[in-house]
């Protein structure tokens, strides 16, 4: 039995929907409670597939873990002697594992992490986690599909500077930082709010972090972290999704607990293809045009366009007026998924890393594959503009990055269900 999304179109969404707490933060918060021996609660926690990986990671790393989804926390009870092998059944199913490399290397002086898998979406190499470390101090090596790193005298600090503002990167050697002797700068690191996030929860910890938001970092380390408890901040690329499919089916939507600073770049887009948008300290409401204005987009680290956000921004253009240019600077296989909207009759044309996509007056429906968490979210948001009915399969991938989707969008009036197929 395989899950699909199905979507009766047209729809125009209508309504109220609340925003769940980042994956791309609190994945990293979890395998920061590596760190300090005790118990830590991490709040606002998306009821997603990824977090119960993640916590079937750290379980077997010897960590008691109490992940509550219907209370939105989890607990998570950290050993003083802490397992230091990350297996390759689970990282290959979500990239994010490799997060516990930073914090297993500090606090085990070892570890033994799965090469990760994850999204289709083109090279995520780890050369710059490897390379970051080993100036710390630690031995890597590749071994039968394993990242091997030996630290015997723990880490030391020195300088960085990283070649792109890598978000893994950067959280894995900061939190790799709070324990090593003498202090890390870390130059050209990412500025995500994920970012942020995971520097305040450190330092909460007793972490010492100056710089935190800018592209330099200076960590000092400290001897022993101490648990604690932290409310992951909103997910912006939700958020994001959610203004998108209300700018597609000229719908008129309110999006709750969310923080618009940390969209601005992606607002500005939106108003310029007709949306009209009323903000707030933690909320948007979303009005979208009648039909959307073609956008040109770029995308780029924070602060800039987040290539979470890239496939919205085709699958909006595919039914707007005129047409845009869609450029992807970060994955460069993220294209993957324009052949499935092509089926709804999308125009797409490729070249390099830059997409045209010219607007048409009507998709319709037809079967698509998600290859990926935010491809299959733009796939179904673009099934409720289609004519007929479009049938998203692979939507396991959804399950990774969005809660409760389907019931959300049904309560924002979409025609959509997810039955259960052979």
């Amino acid at each position: 039995m395989t899950d699909t999304i199905r979507v009766a179109g047209p729809n125009r969404l209508a309504g109220r929907v609340s925003v769940p707490g980042a994956k791309n933060s609190v994945l990293k918060l979890m395998a920061a409670t590596l760190l300090a021996p005790g118990r830590s609660t991490i709040t606002n926690v998306p009821n997603i597939q990824d977090v119960w990986i993640m916590s079937e990671l750290l379980r077997r790393l010897g960590c008691v873990v109490n992940y509550d989804a219907d209370a939105s926390l989890v607990h998570i009870e950290v050993p003083e002697v802490v397992g230091h092998q990350a297996d390759y059944d689970l990282v290959r199913a979500m990239r994010a594992s490799i997060s516990v490399l930073g914090p297993l290397v500090a606090r085990c002086h070892q570890a033994e992490v799965a090469l990760p898998g994850g999204d289709a979406i083109g090279s995520r190499g780890l050369d710059m986690h490897r390379a970051g470390l080993e100036q710390m101090g630690a031995s890597i090596s590749i071994d039968h599909g394993y990242l091997v790193a030996s630290a015997p005298s723990g880490l030391a600090g020195v300088p960085l500077n990283l070649e792109f503002p890598s978000v893994g990167a950067t959280e894995n050697l900061m939190m790799a930082a709070t324990l090593a002797r003498g202090v890390t700068v870390i130059d050209n690191a990412a500025r995500e709010p994920e970012i942020s996030d995971i520097a305040h929860m450190l330092i909460a910890m007793g972490a010492q972090i100056d710089g935190v938001g800018t592209p330099t970092l200076t960590i000092t380390g400290v001897k022993r972290l101490r648990p604690v408890e932290h409310r992951v901040v909103p997910d912006r690329i939700v958020a994001g999704t959610w203004a998108f499919a209300a700018a597609m089916t000229h719908g008129d939507v309110h999006i709750d607990d969310v923080e618009p600073e940390h969209l601005v770049v992606v607002l500005d887009k939106l108003r310029q293809a007709g949306c009209a948008i009323d903000a707030t300290e933690t909320s948007l409401h979303v009005v979208g045009p009648e039909r959307p204005e073609a956008i040109n987009v770029s995308t780029m680290p924070y602060p800039g366009f987040p290539t979470d956000l890239q496939p919205f921004v085709v699958a909006l253009n595919s039914i707007a007026t005129g047409s845009g240019m869609v450029t992807e600077n970060v994955f460069e296989a993220r294209w993957g998924f324009t052949s499935e909207l092509a089926r709804l009759g999308a125009v797409v044309h490729l070249d390099g890393h830059h997409a045209l996509v010219r607007g048409v007056d009507q998709l319709s429906g037809a079967p698509v594959e998600a290859a990926d968490i935010r491809a299959g979210a733009a796939l179904v948001i673009a099934g409720l503009v289609a004519d007929g009915v479009t049938e998203v399969h692979g939507v396991d991938h959804i399950d990774r990055g969005y809660e409760d989707f389907v019931p959300k969008l049904h309560a924002l009036g979409a025609n959509v269900s997810r039955p259960s197929t052979v």
